[in-house]
């Protein structure tokens, strides 16, 4: 068996993106590198590591077993360079931070500009997924932060506060709920909505809160990001549930009105989250003190 990190790295990103095109492109290779590499991997034990279906890739049995210690073996390499990198009087490595649609779009950009440009040897690896989906991904050692909704279920990982983050209905002003000062998810899915991109975490959230009221959103159109939600919105294409703070950063005049949405799971938090903070290694700990609250 003759595996480097490199092939250990391309075979973790071919999972984590779920065909071998993507897990490449992550990886910074061609495809046709990154296919024969997996090959090689495959043909040293006589092993299928990855079953292939016209939607892309799912581990075997086995590659379950490899993505395991490939994980705690990309973790320890990631820990040795960084134990190295202090004798030289600098932290070198890179972080896997998973988070959800508004922690990526509203309260992180300067955040992490800030800290990169005071740890010029560090890199951050930064990946929008649903909340559900980082817990899981922090469970199984594929990423060291995570910044989830406090919905979630977080009983055998570590939490520290981020930020409030109540989401709210904003609306045309002359829409026929416009009148109203409170509202109920429930009582708007009859009316068209403007949507995020279907793959964004926040709205697949949206539809399984949808799904759980009985019924589903009618998207009209959907925009990349929450200015482009909000200026369709202002034009009168329909309602949209965005968190107040891109409400809040919107500037000029508002041709829309925002209202409080009545259920608990609209009202939430946004949790960093790690297995175990205390073992996180030296770079990792920088970013999270840099991302505590004070």
């Amino acid at each position: 068996m003759h595996f480097d990190l490199t092939d250990l790295r391309l075979y973790l990103n071919v999972l984590d993106t779920g065909n071998i095109t993507a897990g490449a492109a992550r990886s910074h290779l061609s495809l046709a590198a990154a296919s024969a590499r997996i090959r090689a991997m495959e043909a040293s034990l006589g092993i299928d590591f990855l079953q292939r279906g016209r939607r892309g890739v799912t581990p075997t049995a086995a590659g379950k077993a490899l993505a395991h210690h490939a994980r705690l073996l990309l973790q320890q390499a990631e820990r040795l360079q960084q134990d190295l990198a202090e004798y030289a009087k600098g932290v070198k490595g890179q972080v896997r931070l998973l988070c959800n649609t508004t922690a990526i779009t509203e309260y992180l950009p300067e955040l992490l500009a800030d800290f990169l440009c005071t740890h010029p040897n560090l890199d951050i690896d930064l990946q929008e997924l649903p909340s559900a989906r980082i817990t899981h991904a922090l469970r199984q050692g594929a990423a060291e932060l995570g910044i989830i909704s406090d919905a979630v279920d977080t009983h055998d990982l570590q939490t520290r506060a981020f930020r409030d983050d109540p989401l709210v209905l904003v609306m045309p002003l002359t829409h026929p709920l416009a009148d109203l000062e409170a509202l109920s998810f429930s009582d708007t899915l009859q009316h068209d909505y403007v949507g995020l991109n279907a793959g964004s975490a926040l709205a697949i959230y949206l539809e399984e809160q949808a799904l759980h009221s009985g019924s589903r959103l009618q998207i009209r159109i959907r925009a990349d990001g929450f200015d482009g939600v909000l200026r369709m919105v202002a034009r009168g294409v329909g309602l949209a549930v965005v968190p107040r703070a891109a409400v809040t950063r919107w500037t000029g005049e508002r041709p829309f009105k925002s209202v409080p949405l009545q259920e608990h799971w609209a009202q939430r938090k946004l949790l960093l989250c790690a297995r175990d903070f205390a073992l996180l290694p030296g770079y990792a700990k920088a970013l999270l003190n840099a991302l505590t609250l004070p």
